[in-house]
């Protein structure tokens, strides 16, 4: 009786053990063919829709790619496309180049493909791209209250595709209190070639520069008058811009919901402990506490140091 029993037991903990791993492994063989599936799919898909402009190797160098004003996008220089997230990717075949702040000779593809076979695309596009594509991140971040600006400026674009440095545009920020904007002539020099012939939002630019008009951008973050913020300061201790302002490079449009809050203020008066809003002095200071416990940056406690 006992060998019976060891018997079933020792088959039970087999059957327990061939069942986890086929759940564990077979799920990833699974997903790994699936995943080659939509590759396979996304293949014949570009072939069909986008082969035309984009070229057979996605550089842009299709057989109507000498008609554009400005050439199609090259999907095989990963320098530029592995920073740009699959939802951004999927927006512009969804809804065409302008729904990026791109040039509308990019059309939508909302009618002619559904989102599952825009989904494989984009899983075909990652696969032409020189140096491979190891993953990142797949969402834009979209925050709250983000106005609606002059001219449709997408930090996607240019900080995580080109990754340009964000003191390339904002070269106040290590050397004065304010971040400070471009100028129109900043923008023009980038742009004297780039999107100028097709893309309205460019043309914008070019028509504040010749109006002598400042571009009238929304001001998104703001501490309040009694308050001292040096940006220098924080630029020469390495704090990262996306500290205080978030993921920039996957915003399409800048936004922030910062300051005091009722909500937060009226759970800390019934003894609740949310977390400090973004911008409050309450997070400034926690954020001084932590980086002095943690990297002995001698960050100021005092109250001098930010109202003077």
């Amino acid at each position: 009786m006992k060998w019976r029993s060891w018997a079933a037991g020792g088959v039970a903990l087999a059957v327990a053990f061939l069942a986890a791993w086929l759940t564990v492994f077979g799920s990833r063989a699974l997903a790994a063919s699936h995943t080659e599936r939509d590759v396979q799919a996304g293949r014949a898909l570009f072939a069909t829709h986008c082969a035309a402009c984009h070229g057979e190797g996605g550089r842009g160098d299709g057989a109507s790619a000498a008609s554009f004003a400005t050439r199609p996008s090259d999907l095989a220089d990963g320098r530029l496309m592995n920073g740009l997230p699959d939802e951004f990717l999927v927006s512009v075949i969804t809804h065409g180049g302008p729904a990026q702040g791109l040039a509308p000779t990019m059309p939508p593809f909302d009618r002619t493909l559904s989102a599952d076979q825009i989904r494989r695309v984009v899983a075909f596009v990652r696969t032409l791209a020189r140096p491979d594509y190891r993953g990142g991140p797949t969402t834009l971040a979209r925050p709250p209250r983000a106005p609606r600006q002059p001219i449709f400026f997408n930090h996607v674009i240019h900080s995580g595709s080109f990754q340009i440095p964000c003191q390339y545009c904002h070269a106040d920020a290590r050397r004065s209190e304010y971040a400070g904007l471009p100028s129109i002539e900043r923008c023009v020099g980038c742009h004297k070639i780039i999107g100028v012939a097709d893309n309205p939002e460019i043309g914008k630019i070019h028509d504040y520069a010749r109006r002598g008009a400042p571009i009238p951008w929304m001001r998104v973050f703001k501490v309040p008058e009694f308050t001292y913020f040096p940006h220098k300061a924080h630029v020469r201790a390495d704090v990262a811009c996306q500290t205080c302002h978030g993921p920039i490079e996957r915003m399409p449009v800048v936004g922030a919901d910062t300051g005091p809050g009722l909500a937060h203020d009226l759970a800390r008066l019934v003894g609740l402990h949310p977390p400090q809003r973004l911008l409050t002095m309450g997070w400034c200071v926690d954020c001084h506490r932590r980086e002095n416990a943690t990297r002995d940056t001698h960050a100021p406690l005092d109250c001098i140091a930010c109202h003077h």
